[in-house]
């Protein structure tokens, strides 16, 4: 959310003691971006281990002028692993250094639900990617997708599509139109990238999984009309105060063999640096514009987020992006860059900018931005 980084609201620094409690109030602007959110534990060295168990929530931001829908569905998608007794098994060293993924695929925390609808029925269908390292690729293969935005970002208008790439920490928000027959909800697989050790020749996101069955049958109803999206803001021709690079890299530690935060078989850095909760990494200065350059030397692909301020994708592996293209985790291929824009506005404080693989950024990759 854009809300404040200070006190009882967004603050990541809050450490809330076993058996204690802890009341969180955000104060939204009032023109803050409609879409769906999501909240989750934020301890380090332990965020990984908690979203995986299942430690998370939706948040809906309703639009100011209601969309025209039939229905409206909120999709949380996790995975999880459990063992003979129900019981969650401790992750490997290599789960640690990949990012974990469960070998069960849950929506709504149930495993392959069946959804029903009508044909012409227009859903929304609002999706959090709630899983601490597994990439989803969505198909709905069938049935008519428009996709209003990825995580508060909207676009201009909604676009057709065929399939949603959503990295850990992502959201969609899509319209799904009914086309009569039953259509299988599935994550397909995603490259990634491997770490440096998988000698087996596996790669996480490899495989394809049926998360859910959509059944479209009865009688035709009409359909609703195209919302109309909101113009969002555009940073691309703004002044740009400030410009800085963050270099997001995996590897062994100074000795060759050392291990990393958290028992990592590697260290994961940025700009060289494990994340350290006593230094501040970057200060910017409230009601600026900066230009940030994401650029990831690993061999794996790395989502990073930002809390506060939503990110402009301006540039993707040195191509300029002719859209308005807003998110707040935004994926860092493996050996390339990402160039975004960021408006410091409305809020001060101290916060973070971090991997959105969890197990990553419990092993360091994450740093503190303080806006004054």
């Amino acid at each position: 959310l854009h809300v404040s980084p200070d006190g009882n609201s967004d603050n990541v620094f809050v450490s809330i003691d076993p058996g204690s409690s802890f009341d969180y109030e955000y104060q939204l602007p009032p023109d803050h971006p409609p879409g769906v959110y999501w909240y989750h534990p934020h301890h380090h060295g332990l965020a990984a281990t908690q979203v995986f168990g299942g430690l998370y929530g939706a948040i809906i931001v309703e639009d100011a002028t209601p969309i025209p829908i039939s229905r409206d569905r909120v999709l949380v998608i996790s995975d999880i692993t459990l063992d003979g007794s129900g019981t969650i098994p401790a992750a490997s060293a290599m789960d640690r250094m990949v990012g974990r993924e469960g070998k069960l695929m849950l929506v709504n925390g149930q495993v392959s639900p069946q959804l029903s609808a009508r044909p012409g029925e227009r859903e929304r269908w609002r999706i959090i990617n709630a899983c601490a390292a597994r990439y989803l690729r969505l198909r709905l293969d069938g049935q008519q997708l428009q996709l209003l935005g990825i995580d508060s970002g909207r676009f201009p208008q909604p676009q057709d599509v065929t399939e949603v790439v959503l990295a850990p920490g992502n959201r969609a928000d899509l319209l799904v139109t009914g086309v009569a027959g039953t259509a299988s909800f599935q994550t397909l697989p995603f490259d990634r990238g491997a770490a440096m050790g998988m000698m087996d020749g596996t790669r996480p996101s490899s495989t394809t999984v049926n998360l859910a069955t959509f059944i479209v049958a009865g009688p035709p109803a009409t359909p609703a009309a195209v919302p109309t999206q909101p113009q969002p803001r555009d940073l691309r021709n703004s002044t740009v105060d400030d410009r800085r690079e963050l270099t997001f890299a995996m590897g062994m530690g100074a000795s060759g063999m050392s291990m990393g935060s958290g028992g990592n078989m590697m260290g994961f850095t940025i700009d060289g640096k494990e994340f350290d909760p006593a230094r501040i990494d970057t200060i910017v200065r409230g009601g600026t514009i900066e230009e940030w350059t994401l650029t990831n030397t690993s061999p794996m692909d790395h989502p990073v987020h930002l809390h506060v301020w939503p990110m402009q994708i301006v540039e993707r592996a040195g191509a300029a992006v002719n859209s308005v293209l807003w998110q707040d985790v935004v994926n860092v291929p493996a050996m390339s860059s990402i160039r975004v824009r960021i408006a410091f506005d409305d809020f001060t404080g101290k916060t973070v900018y971090h991997c959105h693989i969890l197990d990553h950024e419990d092993g360091g990759m994450m740093g503190i931005v303080n806006a004054a």
